[in-house]
């Protein structure tokens, strides 16, 4: 059974009914505070606002201590997206975070310690309207569930136990996340917990690996719950960049039927025929491509016998044909450059469609 219950995120609202949302995590640490004016907040900021534009939602920062309190305080005043505290070990430092505009806490029930704390900082929640996840981790599971062989179970039971401290304090503003290792009992794990709780589930494969390892499994994990409706919130753990979790996680909700607006980008892989260098020009332009706010299809093919014929189907496209390069829409060529012009050119188009598209 899907959930249903509906929980408040800053401006993002998570659960049935919601559309899923994308967030990933900062992966470095924040500066120490010195100061309102701190300007080495500002290219976090600057960064937060780009990754916002390719369709980043929430962003979710580790808080390792007290020090690191402050900073993240200041930019949970000024950040473009909802600013996430993830709290591992000490709750004193979620209990300090709460004094400032963070949008939800993340507590790991395998080592935030006694019920005791837990209830302080549920307690604090509470008072002040934040949210909490129950962030599951396969590494760090409470000790004694250590020896459970079903790790779906134990994950399972982990959240279960985390989640009567909370609704027994009427608490229930609560996101879940599972994160495993294995696809499969990643996809089992939240079917399990969606066919007993209401809760909101954060989706994830923890430790998935680098770039194309990362994306393969949490494209085995995702898709398949993604596609019944279990799942409010995604993040793609990749060994790589955030831009390329957020835009991995694009992929994976349209994949699943569940596309953002946005460019959908299709180019072919090269070869020895092409005379266009279709890596480049997909490096250079993504990030502007996957920022744009309207549904387009974006071709960019290597040579002409992939160009305006089997890209047809794209709003836009450009190819490679000897030393000029081609630039079409719906598989008409509309103009024909210099290699050299091919940006400038494609920009123009480009601009072109969003307008007519936009109005």
């Amino acid at each position: 059974m899907p959930q249903s219950k509906t929980v408040k995120v800053g401006d993002v609202l998570m659960g049935q009914g919601w559309p899923v949302s994308i967030q990933t995590m900062w992966k470095d640490p924040l500066p120490a505070f010195s100061g309102a004016d701190d300007e080495r907040l500002q290219p976090i900021l600057k960064r937060l606002v780009a990754l916002k534009a390719i369709g980043c939602q929430i962003i979710r920062f580790a808080v390792p201590d007290i020090a690191a309190v402050e900073a993240l305080g200041m930019l949970a005043s000024v950040s473009p997206m909802p600013v996430v505290a993830d709290i591992h070990f000490d709750w004193r430092i979620a209990l300090r975070c709460m004094d400032f505009p963070i949008a939800k806490v993340r507590i790991n029930p395998g080592n935030i310690g006694a019920e005791w704390k837990v209830r302080e900082v549920a307690a604090k929640a509470l008072d002040k309207g934040i949210p909490i996840r129950i962030g599951i981790n396969g590494g760090s599971l409470p000790k004694d569930l250590d020896g459970e062989p079903d790790l779906a179970i134990a994950a399972l039971k982990a959240a279960a136990r985390e989640i009567e401290v909370l609704e027994s304090m009427h608490f229930s503003d609560i996101v879940v996340s599972l994160k495993l290792n294995e696809p499969e009992t990643v996809i089992r794990a939240n079917e399990l917990f969606a066919a007993q709780y209401p809760y909101p589930l954060h989706l994830g494969v923890t430790e998935a690996g680098p770039l194309v390892a990362g994306v393969v499994r949490n494209t085995a994990a995702l898709v398949p719950l993604l596609k019944k409706d279990i799942g409010a919130t995604i993040r793609v753990s990749l060994s790589d960049t955030m831009e390329q979790e957020v835009l991995a996680g694009k992929e994976i909700l349209a994949c699943a039927g569940k596309k953002m607006n946005g460019a959908r980008i299709v180019s072919c892989p090269r070869c020895g025929r092409a005379t266009f260098d279709t890596h480049a020009f997909t490096a250079r332009w993504m990030e502007r491509l996957y920022s744009i706010g309207v549904d387009i299809s974006v071709a960019v093919m290597g040579c002409v016998v992939n160009g305006p014929g089997e890209a047809r189907h794209a709003d836009i496209g450009i190819t490679g044909s000897g030393n000029s390069v081609l630039i079409f829409k719906h598989g008409e060529i509309v103009r024909r450059i210099p290699k050299e012009e091919a940006d400038k050119a494609f920009g123009e188009e480009l601009d072109a469609l969003v307008r007519g598209k936009s109005m």
